[in-house]
């Protein structure tokens, strides 16, 4: 991809910057100045926009998809930011799921309404994508769509295919596309897990990205428009963070943590999501209806043994203590369930896929009750059938990793040329 450069904004004043532009995609501003010990707090994309009198959406009737993440640094939702501001023209809004206020469970949205708070009108993009999407964008007489949503780093996280679908939608309806750029809140260091088989792609993996893919959502749109709709790209900027390094987990930005979705209460829920959300593919609770989705893992009949085999492989950074918990909804709703609380002990050492990966094994192991769910939803998950398959067959943890190095080496070479941090 052949970058240009040219001024846009002025990261608050202090530090002049840059736009990156994509050729025939579109720009990225560039981040403020380095830090190190004692290093300022990360400026999200939307402050860096507000900061520079959203110049970039000068002239512009613009529509915002975003959720109860999108927020600036005092915790105020940028939709409430910027509709009495004059220097913008913020006429519609897009819910994606669990919707814009956020009132939704998993696979909800909140359909289509007049926000109270502000009277604009909300749109539901919610498990819409293509010529449906582009009319509803269509009819809301925007010019520019703005992206701005705190992701949590894994691939089955549905609001990255949000983005896909609007670039895709915008592109289709001759709308403009801007991506307000948020941490990745596990970091940005590395890529990891398998990589999706297209013949299974969902809502949870659209394209042939990693499990695990260690990237922004600026970096992420980067990636689609050159790689996936190379054929039809949407007019995309992105608007880049600064203070963000590639290494910096959430709490080290100096942001507030507002959960993406109901059950994604923490960055530590973040940090253990793309591997144990595997659970989701089988008959065990995967802590679902409790306070420790993701980290709590369970089913009727599982005991002591569990956590013993799965602490016997000595992964690093992590150790499974013995649990038991009675899920206030979702699977085993008001019954009492045994099964492993994941502890993260060194988080830089912890590798998330991996340890996903063991647990499943040694759950298969461990207890005799042990099913995949009957669709198979564990395909698309780990987007290929090798997961499931190896592990049916016997395979150990090192096996079923090994599987996918090839794959995840091709698609860490695609995916650096699309990264915007150090």
């Amino acid at each position: 991809m052949t970058l240009s450069r040219r001024g846009l904004l002025a990261a608050g004043g202090a530090v002049g910057a840059f736009a990156a532009t994509a050729a025939g995609t579109g720009t990225a501003a560039a981040a403020g100045r380095g830090h190190g010990s004692g290093r300022p707090g990360v400026r999200t994309g939307f402050e860096r926009l507000a900061a520079d009198g959203y110049r970039l959406l000068a002239g512009q009737k613009v529509g915002v998809v975003t959720n109860p993440t999108g927020i600036t640094a005092d915790v105020r939702h940028i939709v409430d930011v910027m509709h009495p501001d004059d220097r913008v023209n913020l006429t519609a809004v897009f819910g994606p799921e669990h919707g814009f206020r956020g009132t939704a469970q998993a696979g909800g949205s909140e359909g289509r309404y007049d926000d109270p708070a502000t009277g604009l009108p909300v749109y539901d993009t919610y498990l819409k994508s293509g010529q449906p999407l582009a009319d509803i964008f269509t009819a809301s007489g925007v010019d520019t769509v703005v992206f701005d949503i705190q992701d949590a780093g894994a691939r089955f996280y549905t609001y990255i295919w949000t983005l896909y679908d609007c670039m895709e939608a915008a592109a289709l309806a001759g709308k403009r596309l801007v991506v307000l750029d948020r941490p990745n809140p596990v970091t940005g260091r590395a890529a990891l897990g398998p990589v999706l088989d297209p013949a299974f792609a969902t809502f949870v993996g659209r394209r042939e990205i990693a499990q695990a893919h260690g990237m922004t959502v600026a970096e992420l749109a980067l990636l689609f428009n050159a790689e996936f709709l190379a054929a039809r790209p949407v007019e995309l900027d992105v608007v880049k963070m600064s203070g963000w390094r590639r290494s910096d987990f959430f709490d080290t930005t100096g942001l507030p943590w507002v959960p993406p979705s109901p059950n994604m209460p923490t960055p530590e829920t973040a940090l253990v999501y793309s591997g144990t959300c595997l659970f989701e593919g089988t008959n065990l609770s995967e802590g679902r209806g409790t306070t420790r989705p993701f980290e709590l893992l369970g089913a009727e009949g599982v005991d002591h043994r569990w956590a013993a085999a799965a602490n016997a492989l000595e992964l690093p950074g992590v150790a499974f203590r013995e649990a038991y918990f009675a899920p206030t909804f979702s699977k085993f709703q008001g019954k009492t369930v045994g099964g492993v609380q994941v502890h993260v002990q060194d988080r830089e050492a912890f590798d998330p896929v991996r340890t996903g990966i063991a647990l499943l094994v040694t759950a298969k192991r461990t207890w005799s009750g042990f099913a995949w769910r009957s669709d198979n939803w564990i395909d698309k998950l780990t987007g290929n059938t090798r997961v499931r398959t190896m592990i049916d067959a016997g395979a150990d943890t090192d096996e079923v990793v090994g599987a996918w190095g090839a794959d995840l080496a091709a698609f860490r070479s695609v995916r650096k040329s699309h990264l915007l941090y150090r």
